[in-house]
């Protein structure tokens, strides 16, 4: 198949993945929903304490993480439940079934980050952000969640029951290296401690290579999940 078939079909899946998303709004209404309201949370309990940046940075991943997951498991869960997954098997190739996938996951995160990293910055505002080192780690870290969750969601489609208790059993031994990286990075955005601004430096790019590294290592084996 050429590349520009390929890149046609990888298209495709993503656009039918955000048509969907867009008319029943069920994964980006979960994870905004579950965002706003940890926020709120957690906002309340805090309001009077003084928060460390380490202490920030922590609980701006964990929201992050959790708000995603409850929506990217569901992107593989939909074509078994809806009886499209032999359709898609016969008509895309698996890699670019893949891409669109990961493609579709990536703009969910985004949608996350957009609107959970300003309103958390506003009800738990840091001594200091560099804007610039915060992006960066919201982008690397968004891919590289989006990257790993995709390929999990995979491997758990198929299953006959339990799919959200596996999805979070799989995916957090696999997530976790990359929520304790991202931490890091967050720190020194969060502060002007050099020691940490040179730690945060370095811990982005250790996301860099998890987000190529973990994306690399899904495209190689999808197509064995896939078709299995």
């Amino acid at each position: 198949m050429g590349v520009d078939r390929w890149i046609t079909c990888a298209w495709a899946v993503f656009r039918k993945d955000l048509q969907v998303e867009l008319r029943t709004r069920y994964a980006l209404g979960a994870v905004l929903l579950f965002a706003v309201t940890t926020l709120v949370a957690v906002s309340a309990a805090l309001s009077a304490a003084t928060v460390k940046s380490e202490v920030k940075a922590a609980l701006l991943w964990i929201i992050l993480l959790f708000a995603a997951l409850s929506g990217l498991a569901r992107v593989f869960v939909r074509e078994e439940e809806a009886g499209t997954a032999p359709l898609l098997r016969l008509s895309a190739p698996a890699t670019a079934v893949y891409a669109g996938k990961l493609l579709f996951n990536i703009a969910l995160v985004f949608a996350v980050e957009s609107v959970s990293v300003p309103l958390f910055l506003v009800v738990l505002p840091p001594a200091t952000v560099n804007c610039g080192l915060l992006f960066g780690v919201l982008i690397l870290g968004g891919v590289g969640l989006a990257g790993s969750s995709t390929f999990v969601a995979a491997l758990i489609a198929q299953a006959s029951s339990g799919r959200s208790a596996l999805f979070f059993i799989v995916a957090f031994p696999i997530l976790l290296p990359l929520v304790l990286i991202a931490v890091q990075a967050t720190v020194g955005a969060f502060d002007s401690i050099p020691t940490h601004n040179v730690q945060a430096q370095s811990a982005l790019g250790l996301l860099a290579l998890y987000s190529l590294v973990m994306t690399t290592v899904s495209f190689l084996l999808f197509e064995y999940i896939w078709h299995d």
